[in-house]
């Protein structure tokens, strides 16, 4: 069981949707993954949202004229993406296993967003195995971005993964980091408890 099972037990879909709903209606900007990622990759560009949730950032970046895929693997955020935007592609998938062309997916993407603190809510021991998974799915090129939180502030678990550690799967996943960021907004990293990183395939 992932961390995000035991924290969340498969029914928080409505109540996440509903989080980031109000705070869009009080005018807080949710739409920062989805810019950050469209500053990366041309407009129809193909994007994988892994671990999707209930697809804030990829319902965004597919009105912004990308070619988006989403997976997760938690049945109930998956029917709050299919909703909001049931003409979108959407798999139920677990990320350590996650196989492009079992699903019908070509694994030729421009980038792959790993939002909302994924590798620290993965099972323990298989964050290398995501990042392959990952990595894989990407073009020659392409471009794997993750952001996620370090620290107990920034994260709704004790902390999991490291930046040296995850540094260390993409490297073993052939990937080279491009750039690292405090924020979604692009501000520089400055060692703090959360952290945005660009790793090339």
């Amino acid at each position: 069981m992932s961390r995000w099972q035991e924290l969340a037990g498969g029914s928080s879909g409505q109540d996440y949707a509903a989080r980031f709903a109000a705070l869009a209606r009080g005018g807080q900007d949710v739409h920062g993954e989805a810019r950050f990622c469209a500053a990366l990759v041309p407009v129809g560009a193909r994007v994988l949202d892994a671990g999707c949730g209930t697809g804030r950032v990829m319902i965004r970046l597919a009105e912004l004229g990308y070619d988006c895929v989403g997976v997760d693997l938690d049945a109930s955020m998956l029917a709050v993406a299919r909703q909001q935007a049931p003409e979108l592609p959407w798999f139920q998938a677990d990320l350590a296993t996650f196989e492009p062309d079992r699903l019908g997916i070509a694994a030729d993407f421009a980038l792959v967003v790993a939002a909302g603190n994924i590798f620290p809510l993965l099972s323990a021991g298989t964050e290398a195995t995501v990042v392959e998974r990952l990595a894989a799915a990407l073009c020659p090129g392409g471009l794997l971005v993750a952001g996620f939180g370090l620290d107990e502030a920034h994260l709704p678990v004790p902390p999991g993964i490291t930046l040296p550690e995850y540094d260390d799967c993409c490297a073993a996943a052939g990937l080279t980091l491009v750039d690292r960021f405090a924020t979604w907004d692009a501000g520089p990293y400055d060692g703090g408890g959360y952290a945005v990183s660009v790793h090339r395939r």
